[in-house]
């Protein structure tokens, strides 16, 4: 066959229309047998299928369109992204089962209570005693009183984490909000830089349950967008009552210099925000007692304590007040001084409510820390804190957004 014949065979197709005439580019696809790593056969067994992007009307990008779908959706999925899919397979399959023992748990803890009361009216008669007498006097009536305290938790670290640390992460956040919803004394609770992964799973697998939260605020912008709303709002009508144990005292600072030998501290308060506290373990200075009017920043960060010093290092760049809880004034630790972002939250509330950081260390603390009150006080008092942490039970108020949740160092 000449060039010429050949040219003239192939000058219809060239110009009729691409539909009628041209046959469609069929791309060279890979083998669908099983290969040799298993990867194949898996992605069979995962139902993936290749999503193809819409058509064009240009006929000359259709193929190179086809061909780049083709080849994407025939890539085979790495052993990790296996994984992964499998386990949140397994999570949506034993939701339900997971919902019921839940249940089962609360009933279970009702009936416990239930017997418990029975039991002390039946020991209240038996007595001759008028059982509501008894338990009137069990029960202790309160409600919450909100004070001008903000809390914030700063989640722009999303970079230096892994997927499973914001999975821990968004459990963390739940826990939050629900301690701080039933605290006696509750701080205005803001989430700031909310966006990214954490977003996507609050929104998918959590079935936007931060939608149904009340008296929280959650922001995408950053921390200080979320320290300049809450200083707006601990202003008006509903900031709160300032309590006695933030009211502002001259004599007794806050926040004092802690590292060093009593020389000049290295920032310069002048230059500072003093209505913002970043809390780091990295900071020089270390928290005495909480203020009014003023918002504590805790670092969403869970990362196994791979990164040091992000926090300290953003309070100084951001040109706010950077602190540390008094853990080391008050405990002596087998570990590392290590609390979860919840914990923080849960520390700072339990002072507001004794106004005694030993007392809070030792509710908040899990005791698999080791961590034991020194010997500041006299032996009574040791002995009534520890006897207190022995009788507290910290509910988990966060059943639906995960499991255990790792430990991060404050920074």
């Amino acid at each position: 066959m000449s060039a010429d014949t050949t040219m003239a065979d192939a000058a219809p197709q060239a110009n009729g229309p691409v539909a009628d005439t041209a046959a469609p580019v069929v791309p060279d696809e890979q083998p669908t047998s099983t290969t040799t790593n298993g990867k194949r056969k898996a992605e069979t067994e995962l139902e993936r299928e290749a999503k193809l992007a819409p058509s064009t009307d240009d006929g000359s990008d259709k193929g190179d369109t086809q061909d780049g779908e083709a080849n994407q959706s025939s890539t085979p999925m790495s052993k990790n992204q296996l994984k992964r899919l499998r386990r949140q397979q397994q999570y949506l399959e034993y939701k339900e089962e997971r919902k019921v023992k839940r249940k089962d748990k609360r009933h279970a803890r009702q009936e416990r209570k239930r017997a418990e009361r029975d039991a002390k009216i039946a020991e209240a008669e038996a007595a001759g005693i008028d059982p509501e007498t008894v338990l009137k006097s069990q029960v202790e009536v309160w409600h919450p009183k909100q004070v001008p305290v903000a809390f914030v938790i700063d989640c722009d670290f999303e970079a230096y984490m892994r997927e499973p640390e914001i999975v821990s992460l968004s459990s963390q956040v739940t826990r939050s909000y629900s301690q701080n919803r039933k605290a006696r004394y509750p701080g205005h609770l803001f989430v700031s830089s909310w966006g990214g992964k954490l977003k996507t799973r609050f929104e998918t697998t959590l079935e936007k349950a931060h939608e149904r939260w009340k008296n929280v605020h959650i922001l995408e912008g950053d921390f200080r967008e979320a320290a300049r709303q809450a200083k707006e709002l601990m202003a008006g009508e509903q900031g709160g009552e300032v309590i006695d144990l933030i009211a502002p005292r001259e004599s007794d600072p806050a926040v004092i210099y802690s590292d060093g030998d009593g020389s000049v501290p290295p920032e310069a308060d002048k230059e500072l925000d003093q209505s913002v506290v970043y809390l780091s373990s990295e900071a020089p200075y270390t928290l005495k007692r909480l203020e009014p009017n003023t918002t504590y920043i805790i670092g969403g960060l869970v990362d196994r304590n791979r990164e040091k010093g992000l926090c300290y290092k953003r309070a100084k760049d951001c040109k706010v007040r950077a602190a540390k809880l008094p853990i080391g004034e008050y405990m002596k630790m087998q570990d590392r001084f290590v609390l979860t972002t919840n914990q923080v939250i849960e520390i700072m509330s339990k002072w507001l409510e004794c106004g005694d950081w030993a007392e809070a260390f030792l509710n908040i603390i899990p005791k698999r820390k080791g961590g034991t009150l020194k010997t500041g006080g006299s032996q009574a008092d040791i002995e009534e804190l520890e006897n207190l942490e022995g009788e507290t039970v910290v509910e988990d108020a966060a059943d639906s957004a995960g499991d255990a949740v790792p430990i991060l160092q404050p920074q």
